[in-house]
């Protein structure tokens, strides 16, 4: 692909984490300062709809409260492993040539930057306020970088999925071009 190619789609990743970025720390300040949910106890609830319900939860892990971190060294621990990851995603966006590639990672790198890094360093732990329920399941307590690290993943997936076929097509061409070259002598 063309240096053109990479520079836009590196572009769009860039939109998708500072959107992801913007919009997560957006809603973070309006329910914890403009909604009040910054005094709220742990676990008190505003109903919304039948089926979903703002919720205070302050995580000390990662998505979904995995490897949850009550000790500062924890805390340290996961903000060093959050840059890590934000670094390592980031130069794999400055690689990639593909826009869908692009906008997974940037809206990992968003949710990572809002959740993993931001919230840790600023309140040592993360705000979570979504609930999802219906017909006697429901999902986890999330936030709105949660929800762009896992649209990103699946952004991610579905690009892989579209390439296989169109690089099976690719080496296809190749080996018939390296065959008809071969031929040819």
């Amino acid at each position: 692909m063309s240096l053109k190619a990479a520079l836009a789609a590196r572009k769009i990743g860039v939109i998708c984490a500072a959107v992801a970025l913007f919009l997560d720390q957006a809603s973070k300040l309006i329910l914890l300062y403009g909604a009040g949910f910054i005094n709220m106890p742990p676990g008190a609830r505003v109903p919304v709809l039948p089926f979903f319900d703002l919720v205070m939860v302050w995580n000390p892990g990662v998505s979904y409260g995995l490897f949850p971190a009550h000790s500062v060294l924890g805390r340290e621990l996961l903000v060093g492993l959050a840059l890590l990851a934000i670094v390592g995603l980031s130069l794999w966006l400055w690689t990639a040539v593909r826009p869908l590639l692009a906008a997974g990672l940037g809206l990992i790198i968003g949710g990572a930057i809002g959740n993993n890094l931001i919230d840790r360093l600023v309140y040592g732990r993360v705000a979570d306020f979504f609930h999802f329920y219906a017909f006697g399941y429901d999902w986890y307590v999330f936030n709105v970088a949660d929800a762009a690290i896992v649209v990103g993943v699946i952004v991610i997936l579905y690009d892989s999925l579209l390439r296989a076929p169109a690089a099976e097509a690719e080496d296809r061409r190749s080996r018939s071009e390296a065959g008809a070259k071969h031929e040819g002598r």
